[in-house]
């Protein structure tokens, strides 16, 4: 499917050198283009970073409460911070009272830490999603290059993401769901690399070793690792829990496949045997104990005149029975989590730029982020009569509508070929749509960023179906010619795209007419 180098012959039989992941037919290496693809990201998303001027978009709510978190260990409320009020917002003053914040805060203290390094303006709250969205890259390329055993793919795959226009918006701006994106690829490289790690302990385990239920596998620090991104997934925003349901069913199936394909009997019952309980502690246990203690700062909020929210309720009100057993930061801090729960079961408020799930591949309803009306000469840099300027958070089309076949073709790879790569790709996509549908006929408010942990792996099926295109080590060279040019024209459409859209994209001034040749429907509006 790929262009993959030949792999290490194992001495031992021919499921050993089966087992082995691609990655180990390649010298150790591709760094010199997995550094040139992250610089080439990093570049894009740095420049004009402090550009438009101000808080844009949800940056009044996100920025701010990552300032009071840096005054007072935990958000609290501020003036005017609501639509009612965005000029007041904008100042991010501090009340001195509670403040309701309904999403955890490691995400906004990853804005605090560029605020604490670069000081209180634009570049220091967008800093850090700059960074996430650039590591992503990194990580991307290297994934896709152990997925594949080539370098090249994991090169294709960076490119990608470096220029889609969702992800490099959302790089761009003080807001939570690059974070959670960049947590949750992260999670997810760090159980391929697990799975590769599992194979090899197999693939040289003593035949004695696999009698019965098989070789315990000992420390995984890969899995352990993937624990580790997991809760700060989630605790970024609670959406990581769908994916974290989704890689621990992932990490199972592969670890069942790994042990079937080593001649272990009944693979299933022996993974579980064998691997359940870590796998527990790891996946499950540890992201539940990070969440908690993302909440330190909230905890250690106590006493007169503290501005965590609820953080005294259970004093004022006492339990009964059981829960009289629980301490009270812990009931205080539950009754929290509840009302969070609550605030998102039950958001049903209209917005202009809200969308259905069922059009964000055709990235039918984009955000616009920053419009400002009444663009004249002298404004910005306006030297015609009427001027446009704009962050429009959008996808760029040619990847994901071409996203839309992508899967099709995965679907069919998975089916016809049981590629496991398909598969992973195909559930994270799903995982990043699905749960929000439900969402949707309940009436929810849903935006198209919502999607934004899918990119990755639209780039990832993309580099794929690449390869499949170029074929294997033994395809003719005319498959390979003309494979090349299809491929080599597709990313040509993907840069000329993402060219295209760029002045909307990063608030460059533009003739109202130029915009509105951006504008390909009336839907982007």
């Amino acid at each position: 499917m790929t262009a993959t180098l030949d792999r290490p012959v194992a001495p031992e039989g021919a499921w050993r050198a089966r087992i082995l992941p691609p990655s180990d037919g390649l010298r150790q290496g591709g760094w010199l283009v997995t550094l040139a693809v992250t610089l080439f990201a990093g570049l894009l998303r740095v420049v004009r970073l402090d550009i438009p001027a101000g808080r844009i978009f949800d940056e009044v709510y996100y920025a701010c409460d990552a300032q009071n978190l840096l005054r007072f260990g935990v958000e609290a409320g501020t003036v005017g911070n609501s639509d009612d009020d965005p000029a007041a917002a904008m100042r991010c003053e501090p009340t001195g009272q509670p403040g309701f914040i309904v999403h955890p805060p490691l995400g906004k203290w990853a804005i605090a830490l560029g605020i604490r390094l670069f000081g209180v303006d634009e570049l220091g709250w967008r800093i850090s999603a700059a960074v996430a969205g650039t590591l992503m890259v990194l990580v991307l390329v290297r994934v896709t290059r152990r997925m594949t055993g080539s370098t090249l793919l994991g090169a294709l795959a960076g490119v990608l993401l470096a220029l889609d226009g969702l992800h490099f918006v959302q790089s761009r701006v003080a807001m939570l769901d690059v974070f959670l994106a960049a947590w949750v690829l992260g999670a997810f490289a760090c159980l391929v690399a697990d799975r590769d790690d599992v194979r090899r302990r197999l693939a040289v385990a003593p035949d004695a070793d696999l009698l019965g239920w098989g070789p315990r596998l000992g420390m995984r620090w890969w899995r352990i690792a993937a624990g580790v991104c997991l809760g700060a997934a989630v605790a970024t925003k609670w959406s990581g829990l769908y994916y974290l349901a989704v890689l621990v069913l992932l990490a199972f199936t592969w670890e069942v496949g790994a042990r079937r394909t080593a001649g272990v009997r009944a693979p299933v019952r022996a993974t579980v045997l064998r691997s359940a309980a870590p796998a527990l502690g790891a996946l499950v246990l540890l992201p539940a104990a990070l969440y908690v203690a993302s909440w330190a700062g909230w905890f250690l909020a106590d006493g007169e005149g503290s501005v965590a929210w609820d953080r005294g309720w259970a004093q004022d009100n006492p339990a009964s029975g059981l829960a009289s057993a629980v301490p009270d930061p812990l009931r205080s801090w539950w009754h929290y989590q509840v009302a969070q729960f609550g605030f998102h079961d039950e958001l049903r408020k209209s917005h202009f730029y809200q969308s259905h799930p069922a059009g964000w591949l055709l990235l039918a309803r984009p955000v616009s982020y920053y419009y400002p009306q009444d663009v004249g000469p002298g404004d910005y840099g306006c030297e015609v009569v009427s001027c446009a300027r704009e962050v429009l958070a959008i996808g760029t089309p040619a990847i994901w509508w071409a996203a839309i076949p992508m899967l099709l073709a995965l679907l069919w790879l998975w089916a016809s070929q049981r590629d496991w790569r398909a598969a992973a790709v195909l559930a994270m996509v799903l995982t990043a749509i699905v749960p929000w549908v439900r969402d949707d006929l309940d009436g929810r408010t849903m935006f198209l960023f919502y999607a934004l942990p899918a990119v990755p792996f639209f780039c990832l099926g993309l580099a794929l179906v690449a390869g499949w295109v170029l074929g294997g080590p033994g395809a003719s060279r005319e498959r390979r010619a003309t494979g090349a040019v299809f491929v080599g024209a597709y990313v040509a459409l993907v840069v000329v795209s993402f060219a295209w859209l760029y002045p909307v994209l990063a608030a460059q001034t533009l003739p109202y007419d130029a915009w509105r040749d951006r504008m390909w429907f009336s839907s982007w509006i």
